[in-house]
Formats: structure tokens, C-alpha cells, sequence
């Protein structure tokens, strides 16, 4: 089987994070109001290519991406994403504590779909988890 194909899974969200609190934020936020999502977790960017190029496992229709990672960081995963014409159906959602212009100009000059700086509040935090699943869910998929 070639890397195309694998099956998108609507509600397979990838979460390439980090910090282990904010997985725990994003998983407890997201559990309540869609329980529906499978969450698959990756603490870097070092294996999201190899991940997405799994053709034994189903493909993600969104990720959740960190920008600031050791190893490969948010912009080089975008980068190599965006790069590969078999994830240009993938939404990328730039989940950061960035509130840079630069920042937001790069990610989305690099194809993000979408860029949300991470509130500090946790209820705030989870609303706007819920409106950009909601959001992205709604558009009809590309497929």
C-alpha cells in the first residue's frame, strides 16, 4: 500500500504539543465538548511525517500543531507538511502561546488553516478549542 492510501479518519485530530500540561488542557477541553474525537498525541515534531505517511493506520483530518518544540519545531512541521501534496487536505491549526505578527504572517505564509494563541484561562482555553473543531467540522470535506 502507498502513503496515499490511507484513510482519513474525520475524527482522528493529531496534537503535536509539548508541554505535557497543555496535552492534558487539550484533552480534558476537548473530551468534554466533542467526545466523539480520537486524540493521538506527539510530545515533538521529530515523527509527524513518519505518522502521517502510516499507511497501517488512518490519517488525521485535523492537527492541533505547537509552534515552540525541541527537535523539529512547529514551522518545520508545517513546512514538510505543506509541502507533500498528500496532506492538502490535512487542516493545520497553529495552537500557540505566540502572539507575535511575524509569528502569525510565517505559519500562515507556510499554509496553516488557522493560528489561535493559547488563553491562559482554562474555560477560555476550552471555548476556543470547541469553536475551531466546530468550525473545521462544518466545512464539507474535500475528499
Amino acid at each position: 500500500m502507498d502513503r496515499t492510501d490511507s484513510v482519513t479518519d474525520a475524527n482522528l485530530v493529531l496534537v503535536v504539543e509539548d508541554s505535557e500540561v497543555d496535552r492534558e488542557a487539550i484533552d480534558r477541553a476537548l473530551s468534554r465538548s466533542h467526545p466523539e474525537l480520537q486524540l493521538e498525541f506527539l510530545p515533538n515534531g521529530n515523527a509527524v511525517l513518519d505518522r502521517l505517511r502510516d499507511p497501517t493506520r488512518p490519517r488525521p483530518a485535523l492537527m492541533f500543531l505547537d509552534l515552540s518544540m525541541p527537535g523539529v519545531d512547529g514551522y518545520g512541521v508545517l513546512s514538510s507538511v505543506r509541502a507533500d501534496p498528500a496532506f492538502a487536505a490535512l487542516t493545520i491549526i497553529v495552537l500557540t502561546s505566540s502572539t507575535t505578527s511575524a509569528d502569525i504572517e510565517r505559519c500562515y505564509a507556510a499554509g496553516a488553516d488557522s493560528y489561535i494563541y493559547k488563553p491562559v484561562n482554562f474555560a477560555l482555553f476550552r471555548t476556543v478549542l470547541q469553536g475551531a473543531v466546530d468550525y473545521w467540522h462544518s466545512l464539507p470535506s474535500p475528499d
